[in-house]
């Protein structure tokens, strides 16, 4: 069972799928004539403006809603991805990271622009997008079993991906650092922490929407301004191998077997690695980002399509580089062709601090999977909501704290690939959607023009 859906889940996230993501990224840059570079100082400024008072209007800051988008896609990728990018694909591997960064941009504001333009009000009075609600909102009623496939395969890769195995990830994070502090691994201390992030969890998840933004806008920008600091220090430490190591990334792009020792000779590989890790930490294409975007209080669609240039930046530009730099910089011993994931992470900032990193990094993880089980439970619950209708929000919350609780409990192997695939699977009726909806996303881009209060 375990090999079939590894197989599947190969095909899924293969050459074909990476293609096509990249191919409408270059499509969409093109299109609207590169729309992540030209609008980038506006959603810098839309970045640091000050929100307004909320309580009194309809939706959430702009902010917020990019917090929450960054609390799914910020997570265990951006250290154990950038890791085992590195490990596989050679330092090269980054460069296209990069790339597949630069193009991830473009797709994040799409959908986030295309989410707001076609969201409606709930019945509680709240905003509620995304792709489903773009099909269903734009395109005629023959294509809506788009929206139903795209459903489907969310809520499946809610209680995967968001949920089991990142309690996973938590336990792996606190486990590593009792052991490095002279403890051993216990199952009575899985189970502790297992239940009490399951009711944390099921606390805030009965809050609805509203609390999930608040919680994201909490530990999102603690967490990653946490995780920055501790690789700033080891950049800091080691200031004169900076340099040296950016010059690996742009030489083994091209040339890997030059940096690797010829472990990974090929150009065609370290692409690869690289693309595909790129789109798995900032999950461009996957169309989940809309659906925390959609709940932005905003005067024009781009505007909050602005903020999806800036999640793809943070996550993929910003901490994943400062990643992958912590580990070129600090000296650890790659171990080329193998995949060592957050193991050669912690390994870098131990070489450089010492044995007592592994608490603060557990501790960074512990909040990066947290808010990742808030983000995509939201996603999850939303593409619920729309197959069934909106009494199964707290039945989702129960079911999401249950597998919260499952993932502390038992190994998460066939889950975490049921998971992967379903959220690959998630990407194909998404690209379908924004390829049809290319030409009006030009349209706002071009009304954009002539509407700047930002």
């Amino acid at each position: 069972m375990l090999g079939l859906l590894d197989w599947l889940n190969r095909f899924v996230w293969g050459f074909p799928a990476l293609f096509l993501i990249l191919s409408v990224g270059i499509v969409l840059s093109i299109k609207t004539r590169w729309a992540q570079f030209r609008l980038f100082p506006a959603a810098v400024r839309a970045f640091f403006k000050k929100p307004d008072k909320e309580e009194k209007a309809q939706g959430i800051s702009p902010f917020k809603a990019l917090c929450t988008a960054l609390a799914a896609t910020v997570g265990t990728g951006n250290l154990a991805g950038v890791a085992g990018a590195i490990a596989i694909g050679g330092p090269g591997s980054i460069f296209w990271m990069w790339i597949c960064g630069f193009l991830g941009m473009v797709i994040k504001f799409a959908e986030a622009t295309l989410s707001v333009r076609y969201r409606i009000v709930a019945k509680d009075g709240n905003y509620v997008g995304g792709p489903m609600y773009i099909v269903q909102q734009g395109m005629q009623k023959k294509y809506h079993y788009l929206a139903y496939i795209y459903c489907f395969f969310g809520v499946v890769a809610a209680f995967g991906v968001g949920s089991a195995t990142q309690i996973n990830a938590v336990l792996g994070g606190i486990n590593g650092a009792i052991v490095a502090c002279g403890g051993q691994e216990s199952k009575i201390v899985n189970i502790l922490i297992g239940a009490i992030l399951s009711i944390l969890i099921m606390i805030v998840f009965l809050g609805g929407a509203k609390r999930i933004s608040n919680a994201a806008a909490l530990i999102v920008p603690f967490a990653s301004v946490f995780y920055l600091a501790l690789c700033l220090g080891v950049l800091l430490l080691n200031i004169s191998e900076v340099p040296q190591a950016l010059n690996s990334i742009l030489l083994g792009a091209f040339s890997p077997g030059a940096v690797t020792g010829g472990v990974v000779g090929s150009v065609f590989r370290t692409l690869r690695i690289g693309t595909s890790r790129g789109v798995f930490t900032n999950e461009a294409g996957m169309g989940t980002a809309g659906i925390a975007h959609s709940t932005a209080r905003v005067s024009h669609p781009v505007h909050q399509g602005l903020m999806g240039i800036m999640e793809v930046f943070l996550d993929t530009i910003v901490i994943c580089t400062m990643t992958a730099l912590v580990i070129l910089c600090s000296g650890v011993s790659i171990p080329y062709g193998q995949d060592t994931g957050v193991l050669l992470t912690s390994a870098a900032f131990s070489r450089v601090y010492g044995g007592w990193v592994h608490i603060p990094l557990a501790f960074s993880l512990c909040c990066f999977a947290v808010a990742t089980i808030i983000g995509w439970g939201l996603y999850g619950v939303r593409c619920a909501q729309f197959l069934f209708g909106d009494r199964v929000w707290k039945r989702f919350a129960i079911l999401q704290a249950v597998s919260v609780m499952v993932g502390a409990i038992l190994k998460t192997d066939i889950v975490w690939s049921m998971s992967e695939t379903a959220n690959g699977l998630m990407a194909i009726p998404n690209l379908v959607i924004l390829c049809y909806f290319i030409p009006e996303i030009v349209r706002m881009v071009k009304s954009y023009s002539t509407h700047s209060d930002i």
